[in-house]
């Protein structure tokens, strides 16, 4: 079983930075991966962005503007969030692919709202 525990939104000016967070518990190993989803208001939820083995993976939009990174040891998985802008507002998941058993988790969710 896994657990994963989020930090860091809350309300930022639009061009600001956030950092969000997530510490997870259970056995995950580097082949497993860890990312970040997000839900808008109305909207479905999609990948912002994965890491595995060393492998990183961002959606179109936040190119450039986000960087993913992971602590194997620590089991912990960043999400540094630069320029951000309106759209960018929505609540964040940090998300777990384990491949044996391969089985989805996902945290409780993050909000990060960009607005002036």
């Amino acid at each position: 079983q896994v657990q994963l525990v989020e930090s860091g939104g809350g309300l930022v000016q639009p061009g600001g930075s956030l950092r969000l967070s997530c510490a997870a518990s259970g056995s995950i190993f580097s082949f497993d991966v860890m990312g970040w989803y997000r839900q808008a208001p109305g909207k479905q939820r999609e990948l912002v962005a994965t890491v595995t083995s060393g492998t990183t993976n961002y959606v179109d939009s936040v190119k450039g503007r986000f960087t993913i990174s992971r602590d194997n040891a620590k089991k912990t998985v960043v999400l540094q969030m630069n320029s951000l802008k309106p759209e960018d507002t929505a609540v964040y998941y940090c998300y777990v692919k384990q491949t044996i058993p391969n089985r989805d988790y996902w945290g409780k969710g993050t909000l990060v709202t960009v607005s002036s």
